[in-house]
C-alpha cells in the first residue's frame, strides 16, 4: 500500500480532537474515561478563510481507542514509547485535513485577487508521522509535538505547543486550551502560496515562507447515562499575514474557526 492509499484510508475517521496535531486537550478529555473504545458519529464545522469556500460542514464516524500502549483518537493515533504518572512520549501519525478542490472556491473571489481558478490546482489532505512529548501535573498539560508530511503532499514539517487545564462541573468537564504552531515554508506554501507549475502557466507568484500560527480553543466531555457521551470542541487560529495576504484567501479574514462535536457510546 502507497502512503497515498494510506493517508487515504487514515483520513475516513475524523476526530473530536481540537486540532490536527496532538493535542493537549484531547488528551486530558481521553484521560476522564476509563473505556477503552468509542464509537459513534460527530459533524465538523470549519472556515479556514480561503477566498469564496464559506463554511464546510462534514459528518464523520467517531472512533476512539485508549490502551495501554496503543491509542487511536480519531485524526491521531500512535503508540506510548514512554508512558509515566507525570511524563509521556508518544511515536504518532496524525491526520492533516488543510486541503480543497479548487471547485470549492468562490472562481468571482479568485478572480478578484488576480487568479484565475483554471490556472490552479487542487491540495491534497496528507498524513503527518514524528513525536509528541506531553508534561501532566496539578497545573494542567503541556505537550510539545514535532510532525512531518509523510505522504509528500506539501512535504513540510511543523512543531507546536500546547497548553491546556481540565476543569470540572460535576460530570461534565471542560478544557481551556491555548497553543502556537510553527510551520515551515514548504507546509505554508503548499496550503497558502501558489505552486510552481500554476506560476508556470502564468499564476502570480506567492511564496510567502514559513509560519506562526497561535490558537486558543475549549474542548468539553459530558456522559449522558453510563454508557453514552457528548463530546466536541471549538477552537480559533490566528492568522499571520504569511497566510492572510495569500490571493488563495478572502482579503478580510484574519482567522480561522473550527467546531466539531459528536456523540459516542463508550465501553
Amino acid at each position: 500500500m502507497t502512503l497515498k492509499a494510506a493517508a487515504s484510508l487514515f483520513c475516513l475517521f475524523p476526530s473530536i480532537a481540537l486540532a490536527q496535531s496532538p493535542s493537549s486537550t484531547s488528551d486530558l478529555l481521553a484521560k476522564q474515561e476509563d473505556d477503552r473504545w468509542t464509537i459513534g458519529v460527530g459533524a465538523s464545522v470549519k472556515d479556514d478563510g480561503y477566498a469564496g469556500e464559506g463554511t464546510r460542514i462534514r459528518p464523520f464516524p467517531l472512533i476512539g481507542y485508549e490502551g495501554e500502549r496503543v491509542f487511536w483518537r480519531g485524526l491521531t493515533g500512535g503508540v506510548h514509547v514512554i508512558k509515566g504518572e507525570s511524563f509521556t512520549l508518544d511515536a504518532v501519525l496524525a491526520g492533516r485535513f488543510d486541503g480543497f478542490d479548487i471547485d470549492d472556491l468562490g472562481r468571482k473571489e479568485l478572480a478578484a485577487n488576480g487568479l484565475n481558478a483554471d490556472l490552479l490546482e487542487d491540495r491534497d489532505d496528507g498524513l503527518d508521522a514524528g513525536l509528541s512529548a506531553s508534561w501532566r501535573g496539578t497545573a494542567g498539560e503541556l505537550k510539545l509535538s514535532a510532525l512531518a508530511d509523510v505522504t509528500d503532499s506539501s512535504g513540510g514539517y511543523e512543531f507546536a505547543a500546547d497548553y491546556g487545564y481540565a476543569l470540572h462541573w460535576g460530570r461534565t468537564t471542560l478544557v481551556p486550551s491555548v497553543g502556537v504552531r510553527w510551520m515551515s515554508s514548504d507546509l505554508v506554501e503548499y496550503y497558502y502560496g501558489t505552486l510552481d507549475e500554476e506560476v508556470a502557466r502564468g499564476v502570480v507568484r506567492y511564496q510567502p515562507g514559513s509560519a506562526v500560527v497561535p490558537q486558543v480553543g475549549v474542548g468539553f466531555s459530558r456522559p449522558l447515562g453510563e454508557h453514552w457521551k457528548v463530546t466536541g470542541s471549538v477552537n480559533y487560529k490566528f492568522l499571520p499575514s504569511e497566510i492572510t495576504d495569500s490571493p488563495l484567501m478572502d482579503p478580510d479574514v484574519s482567522g480561522a474557526l473550527g467546531a466539531r462535536v459528536g456523540i459516542g457510546w463508550s465501553f
